[in-house]
């Protein structure tokens, strides 16, 4: 699918692109998308923090559905929640709050995302941007994530993986990981166990392979 090399690559494809860069490629590139028991539980959690709103509580300044964009790494997103805390000198430092269903995982993707949304707001603001939060629906607890070098440094480098994917434009070649791929809500579309071609160009065999089969032979 064709894409203006200018346009930004969103937030929440970062989190798709730690978890798997063809899993990025087929949601961002391809345009597919399959739900799965998981990800309607995340669209779910999602729906209290999908309206614009500003509210103070304890003197927390709460901003949710918040537009975030970096035009140094190419992003452009919407934060669920972003807390405004004041600081002694009359500013406010960022504290941006992601939502998730599940619980904490093993992998890095949401706190990926979570820091892409800091590199944003630092430069939106001008202000630095500590650590964050991470809020997951089945524990129904924060978690802090410190935005340590080694994490925005993963961050930069994912985005800067996108950005060459997106600007060619070319699905990455799949290779089947067991549970992650069976725990993937795109795994019948992205097919790794059938040689790792691209879903739209083995959908597109499988139609003309149809095709054939159902044509008169030559001469009947």
């Amino acid at each position: 699918m064709d894409r203006d090399n200018d346009d930004p690559i969103p937030v929440s494809a970062l989190q798709h692109a730690v978890y798997c860069l063809r899993q990025a490629a087929l949601i961002h590139i391809e345009r597919l998308w399959d739900e799965n028991r998981f990800t309607a539980e995340g669209r779910v959690l999602h729906v209290a923090t999908s309206e614009p709103g500003d509210r103070y509580s304890r003197g927390v300044r709460r901003v949710s559905a918040l537009p975030l964009a970096s035009r140094r790494l190419g992003l452009a997103g919407v934060a669920d929640v972003v807390e405004f805390h004041r600081d002694g000198g009359g500013g406010e430092t960022s504290y941006p709050v992601e939502y998730k269903r599940g619980k904490p995982k093993t992998h890095r993707a949401d706190e990926v995302q979570l820091c892409a949304q800091a590199l944003c707001l630092e430069e939106m603001t001008g202000r630095a941007v500590p650590e964050g939060a991470l809020f997951y629906g089945e524990t129904r607890r924060r978690v802090v994530v410190r935005f340590d070098d080694a994490l925005r440094r993963l961050t930069e480098e994912t985005a800067g993986a996108l950005r060459e994917i997106f600007a060619t434009g070319r699905t990455p070649p799949a290779q089947y990981e067991g549970r992650k791929c069976r725990a993937c809500s795109l795994l019948e579309k992205c097919r790794p166990q059938a040689g790792g071609r691209s879903a739209l160009a083995w959908r597109e065999q499988q139609i003309f392979s149809a095709l054939d089969a159902s044509a008169p032979e030559a001469g009947a």
